[in-house]
């Protein structure tokens, strides 16, 4: 079976930065796989909010992630700064990709690139649901001004 590889395409929209807790670490001492979704999650939330939105509001609508695939590169260990760039691309009538990408700020490593695919939700009505135009228009603008 071939190896997951992620390539990242599209130009990065945001990032963060968040440093490597003791409870991020397996028993082999490094950054537990894990825990590189739960790093991404708080990117994604703080993204969001970057952009004044809510996992759970966004225009009145949720999202829900309906894959992951995860490209382990190199290890991250107990207290490393690991910058995480995010972006997106592979828009369809519901949803898009996110990339990230996770960079030892310090060694210059890559930790590991991901891509979650991401589907607009309506919870009260539970079902998928067209991406808003507002939040499409955001992104847009995001865009441009990185290009």
């Amino acid at each position: 079976m071939p190896r997951v590889k992620v390539h990242i395409k599209a130009p990065t929209l945001f990032f963060t930065d968040l440093r490597v807790r003791i409870t991020d670490l397996n028993y082999g001492n490094h950054l537990a796989n894990d825990k590189v979704l739960s790093m991404i999650h708080e990117a994604r939330v703080r993204f969001f909010n970057e952009l004044g939105y809510g996992e759970t509001d966004i225009e009145g609508l949720g999202i829900i992630m309906s894959d992951a695939e995860i490209e382990y590169k190199n290890q991250g260990f107990y207290n490393d700064l690991i910058r995480i760039e995010i972006a997106i691309d592979n828009f369809h009538k519901k949803g898009f990709d996110f990339f990230y990408k996770l960079e030892n700020t310090h060694t210059g490593k890559i930790i590991a690139r991901i891509k979650t695919a991401i589907i607009f939700f309506d919870y009260n009505m539970q079902k998928p649901s067209v991406i808003p135009q507002n939040f499409l228009a955001k992104i847009e603008t995001l865009r441009q001004n990185v290009q």
